[in-house]
């Protein structure tokens, strides 16, 4: 039985395991390990501590669907609207560009839900805090360590974090990347902001005319979001929470600073545009180092073979671009390359 290791469970990782669990007739172990506490990557939902029902994206907000991604993609659309994990953006977004065609989704259950479908699709045994470090070239195998427990061994590996992170990677794997792939990978640049999550008490009213709104007028905050309003779900049992989006400059200048100093600027901020909010019950401050994609691997459409025999291959955004379709894109590339080998 082929051992299988797929590194990251945001959307690529998870999809990637789902679709070779579905389209691979042979037994597979299949494992995916992420550094994080959860799944879900850049589309995660936090919970409030207080109520696990109040939740917050501190991700992706939305998901955009384009009449050629909508053909091309038709099948993993009408999946997750068939299991209701997709529905029509119905709320108002203040300042959202449309094109015409473009048609938007939410997650009812949250952002994140997306990709714990793609996770329960695929059966695989999901590991959190286990955080790659080094991988290694032992007897036709990949020896996989990690910051803490015994290395393990698998037939083939998949690097689906961003690729800053696959460059970090200690061991046999850094002699095996050639020098022109080295190159293609340093070129691929990421945006950083932060991401502020505020809960609220049940019957909190948050009295805005719109569930989202793009700012334009702010140096720090780009995007806010009433995440109950943005899903259509009212509750009297649930409160309300909103999601805060700062600029990429705001992010950048403040990379290195403290996560305590960074959501206090971002309040303060939020008062100026909200007046009269009340104190939240809780708060979950995500800093985004690798947010979205600016400039992608070239000449490498949706994955990037590193070894043959075994095989080591990369996917995600960083090797087509930084939404759902980019993801579901790669994630298929990725599945023929490992058919291929299998």
């Amino acid at each position: 039985m082929a051992r299988v290791l797929i590194v990251g469970s945001g959307l690529t990782g998870s999809l990637c395991a789902a679709l070779l669990r579905k389209e691979t007739s042979s037994p597979l172990y299949l494992a995916v390990w992420d550094k994080a506490g959860d799944s879900g990557g850049r589309m995660t939902t936090a919970s409030s501590p207080h109520n696990p029902q109040s939740t917050a994206d501190l991700g992706a907000q939305y998901i955009t669907c384009t009449p050629y991604y909508a053909r091309k993609h038709k099948s993993f659309y009408d999946e997750l609207l068939d299991h209701g994990i997709l529905k029509p953006l119905t709320a108002h977004i203040e300042g959202m560009v449309m094109k015409e065609g473009d048609c938007n989704f939410v997650a009812p259950q949250g952002i994140s839900s997306v990709v714990k479908h793609y996770l329960k699709e695929s059966g695989a045994e999901v590991y959190f805090r286990h955080c790659v470090t080094q991988i290694n070239l032992r007897n036709d195998k990949w020896e996989v360590s990690k910051e803490t427990g015994s290395p393990e061994q698998f037939d083939l590996v998949v690097l689906t974090m961003p690729v800053p992170q696959i460059l970090q990677l200690q061991g046999d794997i850094v002699n095996l990347i050639s020098e022109c792939q080295r190159k293609q990978l340093e070129s691929v640049s990421y945006s950083s902001r932060y991401a502020l999550g505020l809960f609220y008490e049940a019957g909190t009213k948050i009295d805005v005319p719109w569930a989202g709104q793009y700012i334009t007028s702010n140096p720090c905050i780009r995007f806010i979001s009433i995440d109950n309003k943005k899903r259509n779900i009212e509750s009297s049992e649930i409160g309300p929470s909103i999601v805060v989006h700062t600029t990429v400059p705001f992010g950048v200048a403040y990379l290195q600073h403290s996560m305590a100093e960074v959501q206090e600027l971002i309040i303060q901020q939020l008062e100026n545009i909200l007046p009269g909010l009340p104190q939240p019950v809780a708060t979950k401050c995500q800093k985004w180092t690798h947010s979205q994609v600016t400039n992608a691997a070239a000449n490498s459409p949706g994955q990037m073979t590193l070894h043959l025999k075994p095989l080591l291959v990369c996917g995600g955004d960083g090797f087509t671009h930084s939404n759902f379709d980019g993801c579901i894109t790669s994630a298929l590339c990725v599945l023929e390359a490992l058919k291929n080998y299998i």
